[in-house]
């Protein structure tokens, strides 16, 4: 499955739209990780904790966009774009969305 924030895929050409394909992911950190990283906070700095828990949240809703855009029958996702926001304490969710497209095959003579 090609992914990609561009509304192209460089040398290839659309056969079809598919449509929109989305994949949200919500996830909250473990307490004692909060508590590590509130303190962390108070002293500044990267908050280790957050950020592995934001990276396994965006893997999981681009997993979850690939899945749809798969069960559609598409080949490609363009435009695709990330968006977060926090629910609560402690708490994100990352919607992973774009459009879902079937490609031209290539031709045998293309370089």
């Amino acid at each position: 499955m090609i992914v990609t924030t561009t509304d192209t895929v460089p040398g290839r050409e659309f056969d079809c739209w598919v449509g929109l394909v989305k994949g949200c992911s919500v996830r909250g950190a473990h307490a004692g990780d909060d508590i590590i990283a509130g303190m962390k906070n108070a002293l500044g700095g990267e908050v280790h904790e957050y950020t592995r828990v934001l990276a396994q949240v965006r893997e999981q809703a681009l997993d979850r966009m690939i899945h749809n855009a798969r069960a559609l029958g598409a080949d490609a996702i363009v435009g695709v774009r990330l968006c977060s926001s926090e629910i609560g304490e402690g708490v994100a969710e990352l919607i992973a969305y774009g459009t879902a497209v079937r490609l031209k095959p290539v031709s045998a003579g293309a370089d």
